[in-house]
């Protein structure tokens, strides 16, 4: 898990890391999740003067963030988890919960490598793939949201079974787990990674060439679907396999532009947040969560509570000096 408090310009305060501790079962990574945002907003008052006014949460899966309920996540053995619920009643503050990969897209949008565009997309090739769908500064969720699951684009109908029940989605053929599936395959040692393959094409190794070819190929053509449909105009690309910088962005671009017909070329870029992103999302989040809460008090006149209303027991604030920073830090967790 990563965590961080995050003011309201975006400004990273403070970052802390702990383990899931998901081999202990799933409600020991629920309680580790509460336990942490806890002690960020200790750290929050101790360093600021000021608890954190709301928290948002990143998790992976399967969620439902209009009622704050982690569905499901194979990874963590959790399902119909009441997440929001149970950290609001931990920490006493409003509480977003967001899906990891559109959370971190959010970040990408506004801080990061899409900043100004006015629409982009956000794929994170990881174990999996799976994207995010940016309009004007917000995450498109979808009708029941599940947008932006590009990893389950078939880009080759005959293509390795998938978990989700098809052949040939484009995270069987593109992800830096496939990627690895396939070198370890082609070069005969079990242990060797995507990050190897990258190496090994560097040096101009014909088999590693092959393997890194077909991965470029499959992304491409999901690529070329995604932007028939979305017209973004900017494709930002993080995760894993995007660490191989322009081992992978040059085929990568010319492979889409040799592609496209009528469709116009977006500027394809390597992510800039790195592994903060989640935290950063999370933490807007947060910030969104109350801006909506103050927007609605204005719009009705109705006593709406938000954090900003004094906790018992809480100090008073007490202005950062620091130029450009709110003192007033979110508290976020993305697992």
């Amino acid at each position: 898990m990563k965590a961080a408090l995050v003011g309201a310009d975006g400004a990273l305060l403070h970052e802390a890391r702990r383990a899931t501790g998901r081999e202990h079962g799933a409600d020991a990574v629920v309680e580790n999740i509460l336990a942490f945002a806890a002690e960020l907003r200790r750290v929050g008052e101790e360093r600021f003067g000021v608890p954190a006014e709301a928290a948002g949460v990143a998790v992976p899966g399967i969620i439902d963030a209009e009622q704050g309920i982690a569905v499901f996540a194979a990874n963590l053995g959790w399902r119909d988890v009441p997440l929001r619920r149970l950290l609001s009643e931990r920490i006493g503050v409003p509480v977003a919960l967001g899906h990891d990969v559109r959370t971190g897209g959010l970040a990408e949008g506004r801080l990061g490598a899409g900043r100004g565009a006015d629409r982009f997309l956000f794929l994170a090739l990881g174990t999996g793939i799976a994207g995010a769908i940016g309009i004007d500064g917000r995450v498109e969720p979808g009708a029941h949201g599940s947008a932006g699951e590009i990893g389950h684009v078939v880009v080759r109908p005959d293509g390795p079974p998938c978990g989700c029940g098809q052949h040939g989605c484009l995270e069987r053929l593109a992800s830096a787990s496939a990627v690895t599936e396939a070198w370890a395959a082609a070069s005969g040692d079990p242990e060797a990674d995507a990050a190897d393959c990258a190496k090994a094409v560097d040096s101009g190794d014909p088999r590693a060439v092959a393997v890194w070819q077909q991965a470029v190929g499959a992304l491409a053509d999901g690529l070329v679907t995604a932007l028939t449909l979305l017209d973004p105009r900017t494709l930002i690309i993080g995760g894993g396999l995007a660490e191989a910088g322009e081992t992978l962005f040059v085929p990568l671009r010319a492979a889409v532009e040799e592609r496209i017909t009528f469709q116009p070329l977006p500027g394809i870029v390597p992510a800039a947040l790195g592994d903060t992103a989640g935290c950063l999302g999370a933490g807007l989040l947060a910030w969104d969560l109350l801006a909506a809460a103050e927007a609605a008090t204005d719009a009705t006149g109705a006593a709406i509570a938000t954090a900003r209303e004094p906790v018992p027991g809480a100090p008073e604030s007490v202005p950062d000096d620091r130029p450009g920073t709110d003192p007033r830090p979110s508290t976020e967790v993305s697992t």
